[in-house]
């Protein structure tokens, strides 16, 4: 059994410890009783943060090397295709010289002549 004195101590001790509004500070309960977020969970959304970021720079560094890599398979199939080229133009060159020696040898031989 509690006597009076000890019955009105402990409604003040309890009653002291419930937060009320004061009118000096306008922060609304929800404000007052916000949770601070831990150093742990800082850090945390730092790193994800930083983590983020380092992906999107890897996808950039990834998309020029592959940018890079298309421009040198283009300049090998450009110098492939100017060879062949090339090559083609000295074929050419070397069939008009042999039509032209063919047509040379057909007129000393009198076969070009038709007989009328």
């Amino acid at each position: 059994m509690t006597n009076p004195e000890y019955n009105d101590w402990r409604v003040r001790r309890i009653n002291d410890n419930i937060p009320e509004p004061s009118h000096e500070n306008n922060q609304s309960m929800e404000e007052h009783l916000r949770i601070v977020p831990s150093e742990l969970k800082i850090i945390k959304q730092d790193f994800e943060r930083r983590n983020t970021e380092l992906e999107k720079k890897m996808e950039q560094m990834e998309e020029n090397m592959n940018l890079r890599l298309d421009a040198d398979v283009q300049k090998l199939e450009v110098e492939r295709l100017t060879k062949g080229k090339t090559k083609a133009g000295e074929d050419l060159d070397s069939l008009k010289t042999d039509y032209k020696k063919f047509r040379l040898s057909i007129r000393i031989i009198g076969l070009g002549k038709t007989s009328d």
